[in-house]
């Protein structure tokens, strides 16, 4: 049996810690030796071998084969290309960056490197998504003419709220429902993006540029017309749902809201590991992971679109990179 990847993690936030746990006890060939945190007692609180205030210092472990990236997004291009300069294999959390010029910093390295670099889609793990995925790629449903993607958090107190940095919605929330869209519509590219947004649980901050709710509506170059939309607070529980309405059918994916679960890591406990032995596989046989950071790059730039549409009030057509 061939040795288990050594990882490294950085950041222990709440998916910090659950990617800790999946890579210490959840996922075949993989094992967690150090864990990095400007918190030191939260770092040592995971209970790995190793744990460093510093991320370069975990970065320059010589015993450590890939990293996981969980830090706040401001600091994931950074630490990316970072880790593929080391020469290990990186796996980030959306989103991998916060402009496409360092989306293609972030890509730029990994490529020189010549290691795997990751980012975490996960619903493209999930098994209905999948199913759904291959079933469009199938032709099962014909053409896809209209896609729809949601997400909707749990709550979100107004002590958060007053910390939440302007457009996370799109850039850190919405992007999973863009990533979402592209792969349900394969081959298809999004050539305009009509946003709306609004703080409608928390209007007290929307002068500040808190945003808490949104419709996003895509265009895409095969004809079709994609729907995002998001709201941070679903006193149901964590929802998330995709559907593909085509020419020959249509797929559904997600629970129903009286299903749904009370905290994403509920909702997606085996996607999240399977993103990881996917990570894993990927590495073991030298190949270029299925989600990669030019699919973040394609997500990161809808992102962008929507926040300049919800800026301007009008579409923004996707001929030209969007830079803002």
């Amino acid at each position: 049996m061939s040795n288990p990847i050594r990882f490294g993690l950085i950041g222990t936030g709440w998916i910090g810690r659950f990617h800790a746990e999946s890579l210490a006890c959840r996922v075949p060939g993989a094992s967690l030796v150090a864990v990095a945190d400007p918190n030191i007692q939260a770092a040592q609180s995971i209970g790995a071998p190793r744990t460093y205030a510093d991320p370069t210092e975990l970065i320059a472990d010589p015993t450590i084969d890939a990293i996981v990236i969980s830090s706040p997004a401001a600091t994931h291009t950074d630490l990316v290309v970072a880790t593929a300069q080391a020469g290990k294999h990186v796996f980030c959390e959306k989103p991998m960056a916060l402009t496409l010029d360092d989306a293609d910093r972030a890509i730029r390295a990994a490529e020189t490197a010549g290691v795997a670099l990751q980012v975490g889609f996960n619903r493209r793990f999930a098994s209905d998504f999948a199913t759904a995925h291959e079933a469009v790629t199938a032709g099962d449903i014909g053409t896809p003419q209209l896609l729809r993607s949601l997400t909707r958090d749990p709550g979100i107190t107004a002590d958060v709220a007053a910390r939440v940095k302007p457009w996370t919605i799109f850039n850190e929330t919405l992007i999973h429902d863009f990533d979402t869209l592209c792969w349900l519509n394969p081959g298809a590219r999004v050539t305009e993006v009509y946003a709306q947004a609004a703080a409608l649980i928390h209007p007290q901050f929307a002068d500040a540029g808190f945003l808490d709710t949104s419709v996003v509506q895509l265009r895409f170059d095969n004809g079709a017309f994609g729907i995002a939309e998001a709201s941070f607070q679903a006193v149901y529980g964590y929802d998330v749902r995709g559907e593909i309405f085509g020419s020959n059918g249509v797929l559904l994916a997600g629970r129903e809201p009286a299903q749904a679960g009370k905290l994403n890591t509920e909702l997606f406990h085996d996607a999240y590991v399977a993103q990881f032995a996917h990570f894993v596989d990927s590495i073991a046989a030298g190949a270029a992971p299925s989600v990669t950071g030019h699919d973040a790059r394609v997500a990161l730039e809808t992102a962008l679109a929507a926040a300049e549409s919800v800026r301007t009030g009008a579409p923004v057509a996707l001929t030209e990179a969007v830079t803002a």
